[in-house]
């Protein structure tokens, strides 16, 4: 005879596979939860970096009666990224700011800092097919030695682009291709846009092993702007050029050659180039190197100016290349559009695996003279000492003096006849922690 349970019976038998079922469910989960790693990782990075700055001609000769500038500046990034075997995603706010840049407010009379936090970075990548991936949003363009595509790092603020990148990567070979297209807002006619900034950008970039020791790049960049604020007319200047690397053993060369065509901001065709070629000698705890970089210029200004000689870097790093002094990141006005060349050289000597000491010395001439620049091509010479100290795998300490002997072209073109010794002190520390990682 089969006894019948009794309600209570059947309750408790209920309760009990109900705390069973929700046993088995936290077993999962955790289970769960501890093999994420084996599908997908997600982790946390932090940047702060601060930087003081005597600036006693940084950027522009001092002249007799200026008084030295003394400030602190401050980057701190967070970045968070999640990959999976499909998807990358990476979202990094940041905040810039100078030390006491707080304002008062007069009606509250409490202090408030000035809007110092944009977002840096925040794009996805998706994975198309075995090799290639799509990346969409506000991400870095970071190509060879960043001569027209760079990261612009040593400004606090940095430069990230709106974009769209495809890449494909094999063993040996990588290839990308990516647009970008700017607009002031969500408008509902015209493509108006600021014509000293680029409306459009795309380029092709791909790069070979050609042997163990030899690689070489080829890209092409177009880069678009409005003829001015109130007219859609597109002036697109083409950029087209070759990057190589080869080293062997304890020497190694590098070199790049860009050539532009097409239209500049005036609507003028464009005939320009862009060379670099360094070579370095590696001996011991010693490494010297020499190298010239050579950007054409106009030789003509005004109506009989047709065709534009001066080469446009574009959105190439500024501060690595011409001198830490950065006297020359505005071509058509830091050299009255007469171009550049520098002749440099560099020791580094590495203490320690940790510490290292670099002095580097730049010679500039104009590339060409025109109506706008004096006869005299000499510009001056310029020396940077620089001091780096990586005090752990997560921070660095670094320490530049740098000083510019101009010549009487250079005082000319800049405006400041009656000049002091000029010269610029940094340091700089950087912390960069990884704050989790799962």
């Amino acid at each position: 005879m089969i006894r019948k349970r009794t309600l209570k019976e059947n309750t408790k038998l209920l309760g009990k596979k109900q705390k069973h079922a929700i046993r088995t469910a936290c077993f999962l989960l955790i289970g769960m939860t501890f093999s994420t790693p084996l599908f997908a990782q997600f982790q946390i990075d932090a940047q702060f970096r601060n930087r003081f700055e005597l600036r006693d001609g940084y950027r522009k000769l001092a002249a007799y009666g200026a008084t030295p500038a003394v400030f602190i500046s401050q980057r701190t990034r967070l970045s968070f990224s999640y990959e999976t075997e499909g998807l990358k995603v990476k979202f990094t706010p940041q905040d810039v700011r100078v030390w006491g840049d707080e304002q008062l407010a007069s009606s509250t009379s409490v202090l408030g800092d000035n809007a110092s936090l944009d977002l840096f970075e925040a794009f996805v990548e998706i994975k198309t097919g075995a090799t290639g991936w799509l990346s969409v949003g506000r991400q870095q363009l970071v190509y060879d030695n960043q001569r027209i595509l760079g990261a612009r790092n040593w400004n606090q603020n940095g430069i990230a682009y709106d974009a769209i990148v495809y890449k494909w990567q094999a063993e040996n070979r990588a290839f990308h291709l990516g647009t970008c297209w700017n607009s002031t807002g969500e408008n509902t006619s015209d493509n108006y846009y600021d014509p000293t900034r680029i409306k459009s950008l795309s380029y092709i970039w791909a790069k070979s092993s050609l042997s163990e020791n030899w690689d070489l790049s080829l890209s092409h960049v177009a880069s678009g702007v409005t003829k001015s604020e109130t007219d859609n007319t597109l002036y697109f200047r083409q950029t087209t050029g070759v990057y190589s690397t080869y080293k062997k053993g304890d020497l190694s060369f590098s070199g790049n050659i860009y050539y532009q065509f097409g239209k500049n901001r005036s609507g003028n065709n464009v005939s320009a180039v862009l060379v670099d070629v360094e070579s370095k000698y590696k001996l011991g705890k010693l490494s010297s190197g020499i190298g010239l970089s050579y950007l054409s210029g106009n030789s003509k200004t005004g109506s009989s100016h047709q065709t534009g000689h001066l080469f446009d870097v574009l959105y190439g790093a500024r501060h690595r290349f011409f001198g830490g002094m950065d006297y020359f990141r505005s071509f058509d006005s830091h050299t009255k559009e007469g171009g550049l060349v520098d002749y440099y050289f560099f020791l580094d000597y590495k203490f320690t695996k940790n510490t290292s000491l670099r002095n580097a010395g730049h010679y500039f001439q104009l590339a060409q003279t025109n109506p706008a620049t004096p006869d005299d091509r000499n510009l001056g010479y310029e020396n940077d000492l620089v001091l780096k100290y990586h005090f752990a795998g997560w921070g660095a300490l670094e320490s530049g003096y740098l000083f510019y002997l101009p010549t009487g072209s250079l005082k000319t073109i800049q405006g400041v006849e009656d000049d002091k010794f000029s010269q610029f002190l940094y340091v700089q520390l950087t912390v960069s922690p990884s704050l989790f990682k799962n």
